[in-house]
């Protein structure tokens, strides 16, 4: 089928574009720029869609014609980032987001996959894992936007509107984008120029990560899988055995690094802390397994700094953290206050 992905030149979209052409998709992307300055390695991938250069907000039915299911990655992408500026965020994460779902709908577009997080459930009032089916406690305007796409784009659904959630874990991995403010990559940046860990909170809070490798999978299956599988159905994306304390995850890297000395601090005041289920989405969603694991992130973190020998420099360069990058477009005068690129 017909594939456009929003946010193909994203940390996760340079991947997810690349993998699903493999697979036999035909696939247009749509990005609007912001973080194309930043990349840190040629991963051997030969074969790219085609991507229009445009705001989400922008898009029209010439940019959707053909298609036959759509991907949507692209928004103001980590709790930090939403509250730089709450407004804009509900205006291209939730507005944006519903927009695009509309007009996809209008046009009968059939299938229309929305990257969520599991970030949704904010702080967890039991010990228990999380499902699906578990109520939802958002702390920040990222994590409120993504609930509020879910439901109105729930209320869609019908027999020819087909939406899924998908609800990732928080990713890890290399990616040619690549972003350094998740919290396992930053950790293994931080072990490789700085020889030490010095975590400002106490660790304690839980944390599910997934490979970003596996949310392209996670994609690619879900654009595979029978309808009925799939129609209005939320999936935690990620594998059980992967939910970690902040503290569990920083020792993961030290193994890894292991001249690099580990030390922690109080609560910071981030009451977010969750574990997840994903059973679910590992036996219901046809040919999708979680397959790696947060110590081969982190090894396949050492090889690619090894690779290309990773400097201080390059690890806090701007693009590579997001509430950076667009704060240096604001402050050069390069994007309005809308966050639209000025001529």
């Amino acid at each position: 089928m017909k594939v456009l992905v929003t946010g193909t030149d994203g940390y996760i979209g340079t991947l997810l574009g690349p993998m699903l052409l493999e697979h036999g998709q035909e696939v247009v992307g749509l990005d609007t720029g912001f973080y194309r300055d930043g990349w840190l390695y040629n991963n051997g991938i030969v074969k790219s869609p085609a991507v229009i250069t445009k705001d989400l907000r922008r898009i029209t039915d010439e940019d959707l014609d053909g298609v036959e299911a759509v991907v949507h990655l692209a928004e103001l992408s980590n709790d930090p980032l939403g509250q730089l500026n709450p407004e804009i965020t509900y205006k291209i994460n939730h507005q944006g987001s519903v927009t695009l779902a509309e007009k996809c709908k209008h046009l009968g577009i059939t299938r229309f996959v929305y990257a969520s997080s599991c970030s949704v459930y904010g702080v967890s009032d039991s010990g228990g894992h999380k499902t699906e089916e578990s109520a939802v406690n958002p702390q920040t305007a990222y994590a409120k936007c993504k609930v509020l796409v879910e439901n109105d784009l729930s209320a869609m659904a019908d027999d020819h509107f087909s939406p899924t959630f998908l609800r990732n874990a928080t990713a890890y991995g290399p990616s040619p984008r690549q972003r350094f403010d998740v919290v396992l990559n930053n950790l293994a940046g931080l072990a490789w120029t700085t020889k030490q860990l010095k975590l400002v909170s106490d660790g304690t809070p839980w944390r599910p990560l997934v490979h970003v490798l596996d949310i392209c999978q996670a994609v690619a299956c879900t654009l595979a899988a029978p309808r009925e599988i799939i129609h209005n159905q939320v999936f935690n994306v990620g594998d059980t055995n992967e939910n970690y304390r902040v503290r569990e995850i920083a020792e993961i890297v030290a193994d890894v690094f292991p001249d690099c000395q580990v030390s922690f601090g109080q609560n910071d005041g981030d009451n977010r802390s969750y574990r997840v289920s994903f059973e679910k989405i590992n036996s219901e969603l046809p040919g999708f397994k979680c397959q790696r694991n947060a110590a081969l992130g982190a090894l396949q973190m050492r090889q690619m700094f090894e690779r290309i020998n990773l400097t201080t420099e390059i690890f806090q360069y701007r693009n590579y953290t997001r509430l950076k990058q667009l704060q240096h477009l604001i402050n050069t005068h390069q994007i309005d206050h809308d966050f639209y690129w000025k001529n």
